[in-house]
């Protein structure tokens, strides 16, 4: 344990559970369930209400081996490529061979998928897929569905939730184990301002970060909570370096911020093709794939491109498709670009690329145990090895339910236990609130220098500027800026703070490239010393330990010793 925790009021209320879950995506909700269905008294923590996390924004679909002459074997070959030689296979083994049947499960919970004429599941192909293997709903709103369904089934399920509530901090017993989390709850309703849910059992399924850049796909609620809150708990976080930047996003302008539309994958696997300026289809030569090549290959060669020619955005080109299929296969997409002024009927698309999933995080075994006993996470928040350097298209939604099912078979056999009374460390410390307008100047200090383009001096002055925030925090301000006020825009700030250093200290080290983290000054993958992975922890003094593994594997989290079985 650290002792560091954010400045917050004490708790003022209380209630207790068995598992606390926290987020109400697609990996929240089926740990949620599962326990449920296992008899734990379980409690739904979400930040905003429980169909606002990132998976209702997903769109391309849900990655299995459900198609004729489709194999999990071959799906592990993909991801194994995608992830540029740092995938756990074991993790991504287990994802493959047990992910058809947990889709399977999704389908039987309510979630309903387009279908072929013939009746079976309609497949389709993205990035980095050999095969059709995409499994999607409503067209373009496979993540809408899914929400929708688990959403209904929390609900018809009796389970207790509490909505638009922020996670702060770990509770731990006596011993160092997870004894519930505090939390504060804006607005009015059953509990109201700074609380705590104890239980011997906390599951984190906070989804991403995009919001430490200035653009992204994810929602304004993705701002880093859970991997800040394990950080400060004492826990490790494995792979931050390796942030995805989806290749097609419509570009809305040089200075758009904050959550940009996505132009789903599924677009270019059903044929829309990338040109440039000129019209000119440039993925063509650069991978045998083309514009379905691994996501960083395309976000490369797009940035490459912008440049060669000056121009701040490419071009997604679909009007073959005709009006018909892109109103019948892609709605949601069609009515974004039309929203903005753009018809893909007539006219290519507009596209850059932006922050879009993070492939590392808290780091977990494959049963998603942290390094801090009783503490799990599964979704995008977690690292269980799965992604590697550089997550394969539509394997999140998989690896949300295959491992939050893990998690619940883990807490279900696991001998009950009573959570122990929450200790405060002796001498705790406050993670001090940055100074009023952070946030902004932390978005556009990554967006600068940590992005899809990296290099040793951008890097060196993302970190400098991070770092004068910090020590800014802990000085309380200047005489012109103080620091912000106890709230939930000022404890988000926090998170996006600690996160973004880690971030980029994590790529400050890895002098290579690899996946989705490139360097400019490395630009080449370097497996003999490269191969293995950065595992970061925050120190009781409020800095960061950095350390290299010794090879591509995960050395083993606490409660697992000797293996990540």
């Amino acid at each position: 344990m650290t002792g560091i925790r954010l400045h917050a009021p004490a708790p003022g209320w209380a209630i207790d559970a068995d598992v606390v879950v926290v987020g109400s995506g697609v990996a929240g909700l089926t740990a949620a369930l599962r326990c449920t269905a296992a008899g734990l008294r379980t409690v739904v923590v979400t930040k905003a209400r429980l169909d606002d996390g990132s998976t209702r924004w997903a769109q391309g679909g849900i990655a299995a081996a459900l198609g004729e002459g489709d194999t999990p074997e071959q799906h592990l070959d993909d991801t194994l490529v995608a992830g540029a030689g740092l995938c756990d296979e074991e993790a991504v083994r287990l994802l493959v061979t047990e992910g058809p049947e947990a889709v399977r499960r999704l389908i039987a919970t309510g979630a309903d998928f387009d279908k072929t004429a013939e009746g079976e599941i309609a497949l389709t192909r993205e990035g980095g897929h050999h095969r059709r293997r995409i499994a999607h709903a409503g067209g373009d709103a496979t993540g809408a569905e899914i929400s929708r369904a688990l959403v209904e089934a929390i609900r018809d399920g009796g389970v207790r939730f509490i909505e638009h509530a922020l996670v702060l901090d770990l509770l731990t017993d006596a011993e160092g184990r997870t004894a519930g989390v505090t939390l504060h709850v804006m607005g009015e309703g059953q509990h109201d301002g700074v609380g705590a849910v104890h239980a011997p059992a906390v599951v984190l399924a906070t989804g991403g970060m995009g919001q430490v850049f200035s653009a992204t796909t994810n929602p304004a609620v993705s701002t880093g909570d859970g991997v800040a809150l394990a950080l400060r708990a004492g826990a490790e976080v494995s792979d931050l370096e390796f942030v995805q930047f989806h290749p097609t996003v419509l570009f809305l302008g040089a200075d758009a911020e904050g959550q940009q539309p996505l132009v789903s994958e599924a677009v270019r696997g059903e044929g829309a093709y990338l040109v440039d300026a000129d019209g000119v289809r440039f993925m063509l030569g650069q991978h045998e794939l083309a514009e379905l090549a691994p996501r960083d290959i395309v976000a490369k060669a797009i940035t490459r491109r912008m440049l060669e020619q000056g121009t701040a955005h490419m071009y997604l080109d679909g009007r073959h498709f005709g009006a018909e299929m892109w109103a019948e296969r892609f709605p949601t997409i069609l009515a974004a670009c039309r929203l903005h002024g753009i018809d893909p009927v007539t006219e290519p698309i507009p596209v850059a690329p932006a922050a879009h999933y993070a492939s590392g995080g808290i780091r977990t075994d494959l049963r998603g145990r942290t390094t801090v006993p009783g503490l799990y996470a599964c979704g995008e928040v977690a690292c269980t090895g799965v992604h590697g350097a550089n997550r394969l298209a539509s394997n999140s939604l998989l690896e949300g339910l295959v491992f939050a099912e893990r998690i619940a078979e883990e807490i279900t056999a696991a001998a009950p236990r009573v959570p122990g009374a929450a200790v405060l460390h002796p001498v705790p410390v406050t993670l001090p609130l940055p100074v009023a307008g952070a946030r902004t100047r932390i978005q556009r200090v990554m967006t600068a220098g940590a992005g899809v383009l990296r290099s040793a001096g951008s890097l060196r002055e993302a970190a400098e500027a991070l770092d004068a925030l910090h020590s800014d925090a802990l000085a309380g301000g200047s005489d012109d800026t103080k620091s912000a006020e106890p709230g939930v825009e000022s404890w988000e700030t926090t998170n996006l703070l600690c996160v973004a250093r880690v971030l980029v200290a994590a790529a400050r080290r890895r002098e290579e490239t690899r996946g989705c983290h490139w360097r400019e000054d490395h630009p080449d993958r370097d497996d003999t010393a490269w191969r293995r992975h950065l595992v970061v922890r925050l120190t009781p003094e409020r800095t960061l330990d950095v350390r290299t593994t010794d090879t591509a594997d995960f050395p083993p989290t606490a409660d697992a010793p000797g293996s990540r079985k």
